[in-house]
């Protein structure tokens, strides 16, 4: 059947209304893409613009420079070389001349404090970057663009002859000695760093340098449990602090250096047992030498019980957690004080009473 004239009006009107009601979304459909595809643009136009460079600080005056040169060699840490001092005090009681002794230990203090300086500014030199990304470490001059790398380089280099020439004042075996510690701390610098368990070692290891260094300065004769004191009191500490830094990060998420990563806690729990294990051990045999080269003085056999408490009460911290700078430690805690004030009075009455 034909439709009527009102049929045909009505589905034409129907259509229309159809393709009213289809355009307008077509419309949104379109502008939806645009906004879409102009958004992707802006993005990659983003993207492409590089982010504006961080302004470089202005050229420091030559005073800010050598002050930024002489924090970042660290004098605060030369406390450590303080090592240094332990095998001419063990010694100065038999010495004949003891004026000369003293002097060969302040020369060996003096130049070890210049050779660890020369490594402190190669190390921050070699850590500009990631220094400069961390919250604490970028106000460091160096990565704080204080000190140039160059400068920080060149006074290294400085320090270092500074340090080898007046080592030879000396004793020449003693410059050889400080060789050895600035190669061993210039391999940790440029990547031993990163190495499990080598760190440990080299750090341990630069304590026992400084020992070394005082016994070859003054031409002093060490005790081979002397030396395994100082070597496994070093790796104990250095294994304390990790694992205080493991605990931390455990805790709270801390950011920690990246060769502790590869560490787990009960690995650097283990560590640190075993040497504290050793050090006793080692400490028990030094002070029973002692008694018989110091005529039977029973004053070494009583140094052992303040020296395995301090031990013991040192570890507490450890295991804790809290063990951060061996110093820090030191400080704050008073029954340490107390017990290594003891000690100390303990090897005096064992050598000169």
């Amino acid at each position: 059947m034909s439709e009527t004239t009102d049929e045909r009006t009505e589905n034409a009107s129907g259509t229309a209304e159809s393709a009213e009601a289809i355009e307008p979304a077509a419309e949104k459909t379109d502008v939806a893409e645009k906004v879409e595809e102009t958004e992707k643009a802006e993005k990659a136009e983003k993207a492409e613009v590089p982010a504006p460079a961080t302004p470089s600080p202005a050229s420091p005056s030559p005073l800010g420079l050598v002050l930024g040169v002489i924090k970042t060699a660290r004098p605060k840490q030369w406390v450590k070389n303080v090592l240094v001092f332990a095998a001419p005090f063990f010694a100065f009681s038999k010495a004949t001349n003891r004026t000369e002794l003293v002097i060969d230990a302040l020369i060996a203090f003096v130049a070890f404090s210049l050779t660890a300086s020369s490594v402190y500014l190669i190390n921050d030199a070699v850590d500009v970057e990631s220094d400069r990304a961390h919250p604490t470490k970028r106000n460091r001059p160096i990565a704080a663009g204080i000190v140039p790398v160059p400068v920080a380089y060149a006074s290294a280099v400085v320090f270092f002859l500074a340090g080898l020439a007046v080592s030879f004042a000396a004793d020449w075996r003693l410059a050889l000695v400080l060789a050895v510690y600035e190669a061993v701390q210039l391999g940790y610098c440029f990547g031993l760093k990163h190495q499990p368990v080598v760190d440990l070692a080299i750090v341990g290891s630069g304590f026992l340098m400084r020992s070394v260094a005082g016994g070859v300065a003054g031409g002093i004769a060490m005790s081979q449990w002397f030396l395994l004191v100082t070597a496994f009191g070093s790796l104990f500490m250095v294994a304390g602090k990790r694992y205080a830094e493991i605990m931390l990060f455990e805790r709270t998420g801390a950011k920690i250096r990246s060769s502790l990563k590869k560490y787990s806690a009960s690995y650097l729990r283990f560590v640190w047992a075993t040497s504290a294990a050793i050090l006793i051990m080692s400490y028990c045999m030094w002070a029973f030498e002692i008694r018989q080269a110091e005529h039977n003085s029973v004053w070494a056999v009583v140094s052992m019980i303040p020296f395995v408490i301090a031990v013991l009460r040192y570890a507490v911290d450890v295991d804790g957690g809290t063990a951060g700078a061996p110093d820090e430690i030191a400080l704050k805690d008073r029954v340490l004080q107390v017990l290594g004030a003891t000690w100390v009075v303990t090897l005096f009455l064992s050598f000169y009473l």
